[in-house]
Formats: structure tokens, C-alpha cells, sequence
């Protein structure tokens, strides 16, 4: 199992960004959490199997509909186990 703590740049607030990030996790059967940041970018912490992270990391890099990715950073680690699902906060 593998994590990666991401930062998504660009129009991702009040455009359903975290609503399309939890659908596209949980579907994925990948936990974690997403968050608003006060820079107007969007957190995402996720933990699941690799083929399974790196698949979602491209769906947050293309984003929903009415958003507008720029940039996407994200940092790679093991997994915790710290999450049983996936929250938006």
C-alpha cells in the first residue's frame, strides 16, 4: 500500500472539486481526505494500492467539468493505515 499528500492548483473551489476527488477515491477503493486551502488550491491525502493511486492522480490532474487544473504536486510515501474511507472536510 502507498499514499501521497497532493496539492491541486488552479480553479478547483466552489466547482465541486472535492465532491468529483471523493467519488472518483472511494470508487477506486482508495482512503484518505480532501480539503479547501486557504490559497485557493485543494488538498488530497489518499492511501491505496499503487496502479490504484497513480490512476486517481491522473483523474485529479484532468479535474471535473467546470474546473481548471494548472498544477498538480504531489508527494509519495508508505501508507499509514490512518484512514477507513474517504472524507471531505
Amino acid at each position: 500500500m502507498r499514499r501521497f499528500e497532493a496539492q491541486v492548483f488552479g480553479d478547483v473551489q466552489g466547482v465541486s472539486f472535492r465532491a468529483f476527488v471523493a467519488r472518483e477515491a472511494r470508487a477506486r477503493g482508495i482512503t484518505g481526505t480532501t480539503s479547501n486551502t486557504a490559497d485557493g488550491s485543494v488538498k488530497v491525502v489518499a492511501e491505496g494500492e499503487t496502479h490504484e493511486l497513480e490512476a486517481f492522480l491522473l483523474q485529479l490532474r484532468a479535474g471535473p467539468r467546470f474546473a481548471r487544473v494548472e498544477k498538480v504536486e504531489a508527494v509519495w510515501s508508505d501508507a499509514t493505515g490512518a484512514f477507513t474511507d474517504f472524507g471531505i472536510m
